[in-house]
C-alpha cells in the first residue's frame, strides 16, 4: 500500500472513530453550521464548516509541511464533505 493509500485508509479510521464518539460526521457538521450562524450571525452551511476546516488543515501544513496528520485530517474532511454534499 503506498503513502497516498495510507492516508486515505487512516482518514476513514478516523471517521469511523469519531462517528463513534460524537455521532453521524454530516449531522455532527450540520451542527456546528447552525451554532456557527448564530456566532456569525449569517448563515452557515455544513459544507462550508468543512471547506473552514480544510483551510485551517491548509494553513497548518504551510508552517508543516510534513505533519502526515494534517493531510490525513484533509482527506478526511474531504470525506465528510461528499457526505454533507449528499444530505
Amino acid at each position: 500500500m503506498g503513502v497516498g493509500s495510507e492516508a486515505l485508509r487512516k482518514a476513514a479510521e478516523v471517521i469511523e472513530e469519531r462517528g463513534a464518539e460524537y455521532g453521524d460526521a454530516s449531522t455532527n457538521t450540520q451542527r456546528i453550521a447552525d451554532m456557527w450562524s448564530v456566532i456569525l450571525k449569517t448563515e452557515v452551511a455544513a459544507e462550508n464548516v468543512v471547506l473552514c476546516m480544510i483551510a485551517v488543515k491548509i494553513s497548518r501544513l504551510i508552517e508543516s509541511p510534513k505533519h502526515e496528520d494534517s493531510a490525513v485530517d484533509i482527506a478526511g474532511y474531504a470525506a465528510v464533505l461528499r457526505e454533507c454534499q449528499e444530505k
